[in-house]
């Protein structure tokens, strides 16, 4: 059981706004993630801006995200999109190995192995409760979305790892739909993505990922440039390009603008997870749950609910009734993040007609 008051000032930190079910398509800022945005755009619309300090602000991210999934901060690469991230991985893939995939994934993750075709790469696809067992010994790499962002659904993560490692394949999780609200250990996967603009309520452009330690150079820096350096700025120049010694040799150039909002939106899941590592999880899936219980389904274990919606009917009934909320694979989506409270699921039931 969450304690009123201290639900109430995690609550606090963010916007209210009523209806908002979408933390799955994008998180809403917290104050201070607003506020540090804002003074970005103060500092670089009055020539104040310090490139220098963005760099020491990207050390910042590598670090709060470290400590949010569990590893240590040289394990950690920062870049900007996952699909970039996903096209390292994809290199570690030996040619004519297979890549086992989920059926229906988001396409970031799978689409930089499909497009290593060209040196006999397979991509094959199941269903997610089947990945486990699907594993067989040509497998070289294991690719799949830890929660699924058409469908909400969590995979047995543990059983997957378990059943790559008996053959020697890699595992390359996606945790863009679970960093925020699940709680996840990166350290149980050889490689993990996440872009931190979901449930991590970072500005769009602010992605992460994690390599085991002694895994680096089974990947190549395919994107690698001034920033893949442990001192970027003493490597700006062709010449002297050395990689770094971590996992930042696969470091992206900074999209300066979203930096200082990361560090606030990151500082801010820090904040909350040292007043309790699990408030986002036992909250979030409370309302999901309840969700589930107005809509006639049973407990789930996701803080994404979805159901069937081919003509948009559902949607467009939350639509007008002032809902923001999604629609993907003939599904209709919402979700549940730390600002929701029992009157959205309220709301949506009305609007529902439940």
């Amino acid at each position: 059981m969450i304690a009123p008051e201290t639900l109430s000032a995690v609550q606090q930190r963010f916007p209210s706004v009523p209806g908002y079910l979408s933390a799955c398509t994008s998180g809403l800022p917290a104050h201070s993630t607003t506020a540090a945005m804002r003074s970005f755009i103060d500092e670089w619309s009055t020539g104040r801006m310090d490139a220098h300090s963005i760099s020491a602000q990207v050390e910042e991210c590598r670090a709060l995200f470290a400590s949010l999934v569990g590893v240590a901060a040289e394990r950690v690469a920062v870049g900007t999109q996952a699909s970039q991230f996903a096209s390292v991985v994809a290199t570690a893939v030996p040619d004519n190995g297979e890549v086992l995939c989920v059926t229906g994934d988001f396409a970031s993750l799978t689409h930089p192995f499909e497009l290593e075709q060209h040196r006999g790469v397979t991509v094959r696809y199941v269903a997610l409760e089947a990945l486990a067992a699907e594993v067989r010994p040509e497998t070289s790499l294991v690719a799949w979305s830890h929660v699924q962002s058409a469908s909400g659904a969590v995979s047995d993560a543990a059983a997957i790892c378990a059943a790559a490692a008996a053959v020697g394949a890699l595992t390359c999780v996606d945790l863009t739909q679970a960093v925020g609200w699940l709680p996840v250990a990166a350290g149980d996967f050889d490689i993990t993505i996440c872009h931190a603009y979901k449930w991590l309520c970072a500005p769009r452009g602010s992605a992460f990922m994690t390599v085991r330690a002694g895994l680096d150079d089974a990947l190549r820096p395919v994107a690698a440039g001034w920033y893949s350096a442990d001192d970027p700025w003493s490597s700006c120049y062709a010449g002297h390009t050395p990689l770094a010694a971590g996992a930042g040799r696969f470091d992206l150039s900074p999209a300066w603008p979203v930096i200082a909002g990361t560090v606030a939106a990151l500082e801010t899941f820090a904040a909350i997870a040292a007043i309790d590592p699990a408030l986002a999880h036992t909250h979030a899936l409370d309302l999901a749950n309840a969700t589930r219980e107005g809509l006639g389904y049973t407990a789930g274990d996701s803080a994404i609910v979805t159901w069937r919606d081919a003509d948009g009917a559902d949607l467009a009934a939350m639509t007008r009734a002032g809902i923001v909320a999604s629609g993907r694979a003939g599904n209709a989506r919402v979700s549940f993040h730390l600002w929701n409270t029992p009157d959205d699921v309220a709301q949506l039931m009305t609007a529902l007609g439940r």
